[in-house]
């Protein structure tokens, strides 16, 4: 078994660490297996149909299809009104793996380069060790999603009645970060991740001959223009306080180095982290292109299309994580000063939905998420099983 990071002291640590650690490696093999055969969002079949199989054989009441491919495992005990949702995503992305592992992914241009598989198998097991002794009084809820990479499946599970069919007096959820100690976890009260909206903005002209460039509206020249434009939006128009993100991830136009195109498309992504910050990206961005385009005597059409918004955590129930964090593993693997990601993720809709609060795992040094040579670290299966075992504990005491 690959080296596991302990978590503190004491009679209910030692009980649930012991039972998870017993059966650690199963799941290692698990996370390894769906590692091996990730799939795209909306198409988790054969995940969901693992998934599915392991929580009826340990006796959940479980759902299937809820969005598709999602399932909801439910486990009651006593005679407890309160109930608890915690949630793991289990889609890959569209990424070509550069590993080289012996259980590298078997489908060409298709990786779990962002720890679902992990998140997975993480859920999983702390589900075995609430089945076979879990000490709660009421309610778990076990939601694994689908389609959080393209941030349409929270949305849907949620439209399909997940809460109403499933209730649930607080949802939590974890993600593994790169670049933090491995097993340590941060807690961010407020705002702990962005909204994300994209704008694609196709900037009209009059083509020519490139040596001719005075007969011409050259829109490559507009777009130019447009790019540096767009970055005194967040310079100028936010309040320094404030944090906000435009990016012009991509540009395209033209086929020739003699030929001056019609037309260039333009593709941005924006974050932010409050609702007043991402309305006035909004209405900044698309004037801003209309009046730079104008001005060079060429038109400007903006498609602003919302995304998904900020990860927003809920006080009392952040303070519980943290808390539940510091008595598991210690006040030196609880990281005292985490800073909210600019990163975005569409357990936002559930936060909006219901209380609770979204945390982060240290998966150690190595390549950054959503890389081509990222890989999910095994040390971090076990504790992570032991604290969602702990809070189910805690929340339903």
């Amino acid at each position: 078994m690959d080296a596991q990071v302990s978590t503190a002291p004491g009679r209910d640590n030692a009980r649930i660490e012991g039972r998870i650690l017993g059966f650690a490696d199963e799941f290692i093999a698990l996370r390894r297996d769906l590692h091996q055969h990730p799939e795209l969002s909306f198409q988790e079949h054969r995940t969901a149909g693992i998934v599915a199989g392991h929580l009826e054989g340990w006796g959940y009441e479980v759902t299937r299809g809820v969005a598709g491919t999602g399932v909801v495992a439910s486990l009651r005990r006593g005679q407890g009104s309160k109930s608890l949702g915690i949630r793991a995503d289990m889609d890959a992305l569209p990424i070509q793996e550069t590993t080289g592992l012996s259980y590298a992914s078997v489908h060409p241009g298709v990786m779990h380069a962002c720890g679902h598989d992990g998140h997975t198998a993480i859920l999983l097991a702390a589900a075995r060790c609430l089945a076979e002794g879990g000490e709660f009084d009421g309610t778990v809820h076990l939601i694994f999603q689908p389609a959080e990479e393209i941030g349409a499946g929270a949305a849907k599970m949620i439209a399909e009645g997940l809460f109403e069919r499933f209730p649930c007096d607080a949802v939590y959820g974890l993600h593994n970060w790169p670049n933090v100690g491995v097993g340590h976890i941060g807690c961010v009260t407020g705002p702990a991740m962005a909204s994300v909206d994209q704008a694609r903005i196709t900037v009209r002209g009059k083509g020519g001959h490139g040596a001719a460039p005075h007969e011409t509206v050259d829109p490559v020249v507009v777009s130019a223009h447009l790019i540096t434009a767009l970055q005194t939006i967040v310079s100028r128009n936010l309040n320094p306080l404030d944090a906000g993100v435009v990016t012009v991830g991509s540009i395209h136009g033209g086929s020739a180095s003699n030929v001056i195109p019609d037309s260039v498309e333009l593709k941005i992504t924006v974050r932010s982290f409050r609702p007043e910050v991402r309305a006035l990206l909004k209405e900044r961005i698309p004037a801003l292109a209309r009046a730079q385009a104008e001005s060079f005597g060429a038109v400007a059409e903006v498609d602003y299309q919302w995304g998904f918004p900020a990860v927003v955590n809920h006080a009392e129930e952040t303070q519980l994580a943290r808390q539940l964090a510091q008595d598991t593993f210690g006040e030196a693997l609880v990281e005292r000063d985490f800073q909210p990601r600019a990163a975005s993720e569409d357990f936002a809709n559930m936060l909006q939905a219901k209380r609770g609060s979204y945390l982060f795992f240290g998966n150690g040094a190595g390549p950054s998420l959503h890389n081509p040579g990222y890989d999910f670290n095994d040390a971090i299966l076990a504790p992570a099983a032991s604290y969602w075992t702990r809070l189910a504990e805690r929340f339903l005491a």
